[in-house]
């Protein structure tokens, strides 16, 4: 039961307004670290669980590639070769291309969570209560700033070495090759580090989808929960 108020108390305070928040926690008792220390791991589990849910989504065949909002397409530099291999009848070509790196996306996908669970792990107590009290991203960005640097890095080897195994660096190659047969300009883009970039901005969007369902989750339930809690003071 008290690991559930906790939990309520999480969400509720996740889904208030700044002012709301502090006025709550500046309520608790005089001497109560304890229960500002469990709020604090309370939202860590939150937090967990929206990663948690996040990479699950994204490492799944088709995470990236059957989602619109998500689906890494060609780089705009080669819009134009697409355009043009298209209309000459190598659509196919360019389709396997970017299936291709939505695979590389999907899998790389898979090494994020245990670095957003480090992330997690290091969160001091300030660090929760600034998220709490935070903008309605305040959560995504503490993830963008402690995890962008070990994602990115994690990431390429994975990425590069998943574009070599589902041969999207064959049909990237195949499709430049084409195109540079009769192109005045080659084009020569580094994939990997395309896809890379597009795959993180892939994993941050989808946090904050989760952030965003934890901060206006209903709160009619959780106030019933908060009035037992206050009760107890």
């Amino acid at each position: 039961m008290k690991k559930i108020i906790l939990g309520s108390l999480v969400v509720f305070l996740f889904s208030s307004g700044c002012d709301t928040t502090q006025h709550i926690l500046n309520g608790l008792p005089t001497g109560t670290d304890n229960s500002v220390s469990q709020v604090a791991a309370g939202l860590k589990e939150a937090l967990s669980i929206g990663a948690q849910n996040s990479t699950n989504r994204l490492s799944a065949v088709n995470g990236f590639f059957s989602n619109a909002a998500l689906k890494i397409l060609m780089p705009p530099e080669a819009q134009k070769v697409e355009s043009t291999l298209r209309s000459i009848g190598l659509g196919s070509l360019v389709d396997k291309a970017i299936q291709s790196m939505n695979r590389g996306a999907e899998e790389a996908s898979k090494s994020a969570l245990p670095i957003f669970s480090n992330a997690i792990k290091q969160m001091t107590i300030n660090d929760a209560m600034g998220i709490l009290k935070g903008g309605d991203f305040a959560a995504t960005n503490y993830f963008k700033e402690k995890t962008s640097g070990p994602l990115t890095e994690a990431f390429r080897p994975v990425i590069e070495s998943s574009l070599q195994k589902v041969e999207a660096t064959r049909y990237w190659n195949d499709v430049f090759s084409a195109y540079n047969k009769v192109a005045r300009t080659p084009v020569n883009t580094d994939l990997s580090a395309y896809v890379t970039e597009k795959a993180l901005a892939g994993i941050f969007l989808e946090l904050s989808l989760e952030e965003q369902k934890i901060r206006k989750d209903p709160a009619a339930r959780v106030t019933e929960l908060l009035k037992k809690v206050f009760a107890q003071q």
